[in-house]
């Protein structure tokens, strides 16, 4: 194979600089593991960056041209706007022309801050606090009434606009619902000339002098004075207004209408903001009043969060068919403690059973043990002698809990408290996260709570079909089209289903980078370089049109779309592509092929362009494992928006779970699957999803989530230390004559302990210079020379290498030096089959991409002895994967399978899904339009069902697809998945569910 290699270093004065405008030119790129390379990337163009993990493809895209584009940036402010900017270090390259300004679009989760919405990120609740605010209808929060602040024009406007001839009475209310006789009020109302008054909706004369209007001092009474009685008709307007004024001036700004004596058909406005009939005042609105982050909307009790942390009933007793006496309270001590004897005290004077199960327990029993006794009832209290003299209330256990919370100083016992508490529904705004008299406002009958909690699909059709007055119309045209245009570009890169209120902390790495991308496209800037990181992550085949059609956009209107991807349609759709390569690592780093889609799948040196050419070739297994009758079944599954459905996983076979993004799969499988399990078996207090119960359970002895997490966060975590590898290799060094000689124990060759390391360094083999103004600066320790152990520890060799020698082997070249040593070899062979031959065993855990990180942690897996009962879960595993990758993880998982474990994987990518021995197909859209189980069975058979999305895709992968339908969505929608499997038993001939 012919590479292009550049082993001669230029400085940045060795090449003639390549002026251009039409393309972006990188001479001499050597960050990471790129060799030197040359590259002209063409602008305003769709690039595509491929190649195998740990080919450099980041390295090249934000390591190197995003990195230098915002280091230019820095530079250009003074040196007092730079101190409160972030440090930028100059990528090692040569030189890049041609950049225009960068903008990164990565592949991390978005913001953690509870705060932070989808509506917040995308800005369109700014809008939504806008137009609640202008055309916004407060509400009273008390008795529902409009509030609506009018002049006496318009109250005269609106009266005229009854049937003419209609009786009306003018009433100023003066006293409002309030106790007393009154009669001082009655006498100042008669001397300013007023004859008539309504007092609890009766008409009195006040110059009756057979009308006492002796009213019960102890009653609430409601006076209100009849300024004047008019029949509707032409002409009226300025007596009517006159009257208006004089009874604002009366009531202070009430009035009633009294039409046609019929209480039911009263007219109560006001000149305030404020509720005719209760008088709720309500300042002026404003936008910050629609803010969950201001004190001037959001709740007071939880402050705009919407949620508490408190004491969890359900981690406090998780099992609840043991008695309190049994140990059902997990935060109490020992059956014979003093605690447990208050307890005992409690539960006799106050009525709830300690020896009886707590799910036996009537409601009153569980509410007095959770809760306490009432207010004004007493519990017994010890003294020094131990004897019980006096009372006071029973606190009960979760206030009690609470309540030691808040008062220890201890740090350490704040940790082990929050342990058994849990974000709960805050009681006063229900979650709306907003004041009761802002949810009492509405547009269209919705709250700012109503509307954010719509779904994108859901809110372009509310906010298209808004009935609003010619007024609102005027004033709203504007926010209503900045909005219809952020959601129209979030239901462009497939995140119709996502809810507006939904957390962004929440968010996958896809959903939240496509989000940051409708954001940007929201923005419409020029001249931009755009650098995107996989965004197809997370993506059905379904939506991959859309997302590829909003990249396209972005390059219309004049910008530059350069993306990190392997999705094979991404790559056929774009204008030029970057394959790096050959290999990853040390074998990486170089430019393979660059040109457009067909020019690579004709370039026999390019892996990728073999996959697109079909000269390479996932191959669909020749023979399916058979469906066993294990299983585990999920009953009544309804977290989220799954449609309280019973699902069967098959065990001891590779089953996929797909459908549409939104479609409830992670729901499924990780809130409610693994959370339970990891509860049953590992004693986990996170709380699973809504689910009825799991069976099958005793099928398994092992859950393990595999994912593309770092296996460390510090330099110091490496492959050798994580796969228990270096554990071996000290011991052997320990077994040396030479180490046995001066009694090194395993510790010494540890660089973490002192003992053997270089304690210069501690062990880092780097030390960190701070520079003012300047990015920090790293330098060899000058001790140890890099080697982090001391020299002493350093002339202990096995076969003429020394500790920190081994650890700068690759994986290759390890399996040839300890060849004789089985624990160690056994444990190499892992790591080279799953394709980390290239990796060095101390590189550290931060340099490893995330599908390099997953392959260590399955290497792990693999390198354990099989119990056979073993499940492994995986969450779109082909995240950062190249064709080829693809392949090497569905060899480990097979192998993984072959030992009897169980593998369940969610998965778009068609290439696993062909693979997979089953499929759980869910939909059939996301979102609330999804949920249910829509097919299931083998590749072959979902295939053939016409209504799966996953289907009509699957068909093109297999060669010869069954012609056996299995059940469609029409058929599960009937029946609503309700007749579902029953029981299960190891011994069942076959268990699945049926539509």
């Amino acid at each position: 194979m012919e590479i292009e290699n550049h082993d001669e270093i230029h400085g940045a004065s060795g090449f003639a600089p390549v002026r251009s405008k039409d393309k972006i030119v990188i001479r001499g790129a050597r960050q990471h593991n790129l060799k030197n390379i040359n590259l002209d990337i063409p602008r305003d163009k769709f690039v595509v960056l491929t190649g195998l993990s740990g080919s450099g493809k980041s390295s090249l895209a934000f390591d190197t041209i995003y990195a230098e584009g915002q280091r230019r940036y820095i530079e250009s402010l003074s040196a007092y706007a730079r101190q409160f900017l972030g440090q930028m270090e100059k990528p090692d390259v040569d030189y890049i022309e041609g950049l225009s300004p960068a903008i990164s679009i990565e592949q991390r989760t978005a913001a953690k801050n509870p705060r932070s919405t989808v509506a917040t990120v995308t800005e369109i609740h700014d809008y939504l606090r806008l137009m609640y605010a202008r055309i916004g209808i407060p509400h009273c929060p008390n008795c529902h009434k409009v509030i609506a602040k009018q002049t006496v024009e318009q109250m005269v406007d609106q009266i005229m606009k009854l049937k003419e001839g209609t009786k009306i009475q003018v009433l100023a209310p003066v006293i409002k619902a309030q106790k007393g006789e009154h009669k001082d009020i009655f006498k100042n109302l008669n001397k300013q000339g007023y004859s008539r008054v309504r007092v609890d909706g009766k008409i009195r004369e006040l110059d009756d002098p057979d009308d006492k209007l002796d009213l019960e001092k102890n009653k609430k009474h409601t006076i209100e004075v009849v300024v004047d009685r008019i029949v509707v008709k032409p002409g009226i307007e300025k007596r009517l207004a006159d009257s208006i004024q004089t009874s604002l001036s009366l009531s202070k700004g009430t009035i009633v209408f009294d039409v046609n004596e019929d209480k039911s058909k009263e007219v109560v406005l006001s000149e305030a903001m404020a509720c005719p009939t209760c008088g709720f005042s309500l300042e002026e609105l404003s936008p910050r009043m629609f803010s969950f982050n201001s004190p001037f909307g959001a709740c007071k009790q939880c402050l705009g969060l919407g949620y508490l942390l408190n004491m969890d009933p359900d981690l406090v007793i998780p099992d609840r068919s043991l008695s309190i006496i049994d140990g059902a309270i997990v935060t109490m001590g020992s059956t014979d403690s003093w605690s447990m004897q208050h307890l005992e005290s409690m539960g006799r004077r106050y009525g709830f059973r300690v020896n009886v199960p707590v799910n036996k327990l009537r409601k009153e029993e569980t509410a007095t043990l959770f809760y306490g006794s009432d207010p004004g009832a007493e519990r017994p209290k010890q003294t020094r002698f131990h004897h019980w003299n006096n009372y006071d209330r029973w606190e009960g256990i979760l206030p009690q809990l609470e309540r030691r919370y808040m008062e220890t100083d201890s740090e350490y016992m704040k940790e082990w408290y929050s342990r058994y508490m849990s974000n709960q529904k805050c009681p006063s705004c229900n979650g709306e996260r907003f004041k009761p008299e802002i949810l009492a406002v509405t547009v269209n009958e919705k709250s700012i709570s109503d509307a954010s909690r719509l779904s994108v699909r859901q809110a372009i059709q509310f906010f298209s079909n808004l009935e609003l007055s010619e007024k609102e119309t005027v004033i709203a045209a504007q926010i209503l089209k900045e909005i219809r245009a952020r959601l129209t570009f979030l239901m462009n890169v497939g995140l119709d289903y996502i809810t507006l209120d939904r957390a962004a902390a929440s968010l996958s790495g896809g959903e939240a980078q496509r989000i940051q991308l409708a954001t940007q496209i929201g923005s419409s800037l020029v001249g931009v370089l755009y650098i995107l990181d996989e965004p197809s992550i997370g993506l059905h085949q379904r939506d991959n049109r859309k997302l590829i059609a909003t990249l396209k956009a972005l390059r219309e209107i004049g910008n530059t779309v350069l993306v990190v991807e392997h999705d094979e349609e991404t790559i056929r759709e774009s204008d030029f592509v970057v394959d790096l390569g050959p290999g990853a690592g040390m074998h990486g780093g170089y430019v393979v092929a660059t040109g457009t889609p067909d020019e690579i799948a004709r370039n026999p040196e390019s892996i990728t362009g073999q996959y697109l050419s079909g000269v390479r070739t996932i191959p669909v297994p020749e023979r399916r494992r058979t469906k066993s009758s294990r299983a585990l079944v999920v009953k009544g599954a309804r977290e989220n928006n799954l449609r309280n459905i019973d699902v069967s996983f098959p065990l001891g076979i590779f089953v996929c779970i797909t459908g549409v993004s939104g479609s409830g799969k992670s729901s499924l499988v990780n809130d409610i699957l693994y959370r339970s399990l990891a509860q049953l078996l590992y004693s986990s207090r996170d709380k699973p999803g809504l689910h009825d119960k799991i069976l099958g359970t005793e099928n398994i002895d092992k859950a393990i989530i595999i994912d593309q997490s770092p296996i460390g966060r510090t330099p110091r975590s490496n492959p050798a230390t994580y796969v228990g590898l270096f554990t071996d290799v000290r011991d052997l060094f320990t077994k040396l004559p030479d180490a046995i000689s001066r009694g090194y124990k395993p510790g010494r060759f540890s660089f973490n302990v002192k003992g053997g390391r270089c304690e210069a360094c501690e062990g880092d083999g780097i030390i960190q210079l701070e520079m003012h103004f300047l990015p920090d600066v790293y330098v060899p320790c000058e001790v140890c020379k890099g080697k982090r152990y001391n020299r002493e520890t350093l002339e202990i060799r096995y076969k003429g290498k020394n500790i920190s020698e081994v650890l700068e082997m690759t994986v290759e070249e390890a399996l040839q030096f300890f060849e004789n040593i089985p624990r160690v070899r056994r444990k190499l062979e892992t790591l080279n089959d799953v394709g980390l031959g290239y990796v060095e065993l101390g590189q550290s855990a931060t340099t490893l991409s995330g599908g390099e990180a997953q392959r260590i942690k399955l290497a792990s897996e693999l390198s354990k002895r099989p119990t056979g009962k073993t499940l492994y879960l995986l969450d779109e595993p082909t995240t950062g994967l190249h064709f080829e990758d693809i392949k090497k993880l569905l060899s480990v998982l097979q192998r993984l399978t072959d030992a009897g474990n169980s593998a369940i994987v969610i998965e778009h990518n068609l290439d696993v899904i062909k693979t997979a021995d089953w499929i759980i197909d869910l939909g059939p859209e996301g979102g609330e339009r999804g949920g249910i189980v829509v097919a299931e069975g083998t590749p072959e058979e979902v295939a053939m069902v016409d209504n799966s999305y996953t289907a009509q895709f699957l068909r093109k992968m297999l060669p010869q697809p069954s012609s056996a339908l299995i059940k469609t969505k029409d058929e599960v929608e009937g029946q609503e998945r309700n007749n579902l499997v029953e029981t299960i038993t190891t011994t069942a001939s076959d268990l699945h569910t049926t539509g």
